[in-house]
């Protein structure tokens, strides 16, 4: 098989070292210093206390990588429209996209019954929808952890599941395969057949805990068991699991239990906290923007979370204009 993954950062480095000593053709497109010392060095992954050093076919040019079986995209979702063109040449008629983003995914809609719609917030203008087209799109939920120590060198956190699923729910060929590999480099791939479900669990911490991170600078553990953040991301949680119950979702555990669940990951910063502080794009879109939108949608109000959205925002332009 051709891998190509697109945006080989922390995770897309990870996956990609993992993937490496299989038979397959795994290529990489990154940029800037950490592209220069992955074609200098290889790609080292530091991870239950050794070191992996792979090398690869790494470039800024997915031009030269030709059509690939599976592209998988692992860059911020907010990046993702401004790269459509450039994934063109990697797509084939058989071609499959799995997009390993957080939030909500561009391909959301598609096959539900809310027509077959892009979401403004995750892809302006369907550029995506457009250029890549829902067919292609096979679902992942990402649950490692991991970080760029230095260039050309990552260094494994936690946890190795990444569960994927059609958007259709069906157990398709395809997603069989792409399980089969990612089996077969460590990682736990689970088939789900209501993958929407498990977006949405997750998305319940990011959704309220990361903007609430920005506007307090506290950590997770601090968020989830101090008594306002915590009364306020329940209620933005509350919003989001009537949206997402409106479009068909369960979720598998309650609101209480999910902050639980955040609290016993400790004095986490979350990344969006992290971003805002290194000055970069926060991920508002997939994460905060594209649920406001569901909002509307399906009728549902989000007052809360649009109270904190317009807050963050605010947060946001005041970073902005002080580097300005």
């Amino acid at each position: 098989m051709k891998i190509c993954i697109y945006g080989a950062g922390a995770i897309g480095g990870y996956i990609a070292v993992q993937l490496a000593g299989a038979d397959h053709e795994v290529s990489l497109v990154a940029r800037g210093p950490h592209l220069a010392a992955i074609k200098d060095n290889g790609l080292t992954l530091k991870i239950d206390g050794q070191e992996k050093i792979e090398r690869f076919n790494a470039t800024d040019d997915p031009a030269t990588l030709g059509t690939q079986d599976y592209v998988l995209v692992t860059l911020k979702a907010h990046s993702l429209p401004t790269v459509v063109p450039d994934l063109q040449p990697l797509l084939g008629p058989e071609t499959s996209v799995v997009s390993a983003v957080n939030g909500i995914p561009w391909w959301y809609c598609h096959g539900l019954d809310l027509g077959e719609r892009h979401i403004e917030a995750v892809d302006p203008g369907g550029v995506i929808w457009n250029g890549i087209g829902p067919e292609r799109a096979l679902g992942c939920v990402v649950y490692p952890s991991a970080e760029i120590e230095s260039p050309g060198v990552i260094r494994h956190i936690s946890d190795n599941k990444l569960s994927l699923g059609e958007p259709s729910g069906e157990k398709s060929e395809r997603a069989s395969a792409f399980a089969a590999i990612l089996i077969e480099g460590g990682f736990k791939a689970p088939l789900r057949p209501r993958l929407r479900d498990e977006i949405w669990i997750k998305l319940w911490g990011n959704l309220s805990f990361n903007p609430l991170s920005v506007l307090t600078g506290a950590n997770l553990y601090t968020l989830a068991t101090e008594p306002g953040t915590r009364a306020v991301a329940r209620q933005m949680m509350l919003e989001a699991q009537a949206i997402g119950e409106a479009l068909g979702v369960r979720f598998a555990v309650d609101v209480d239990k999910r902050i639980d669940g955040a609290a016993a990951v400790g004095a986490h910063r979350t990344s969006m906290l992290q971003d805002f502080e290194l000055g970069r794009p926060l991920e508002t879109g997939a994460l905060v923007e594209a649920v406001q939108e569901l909002g509307r949608i399906t009728q549902f109000p989000t007052s809360t979370i649009d109270m904190i959205y317009s807050l963050l925002t605010q947060r946001i332009a005041i970073r902005d204009s002080r580097s300005a």
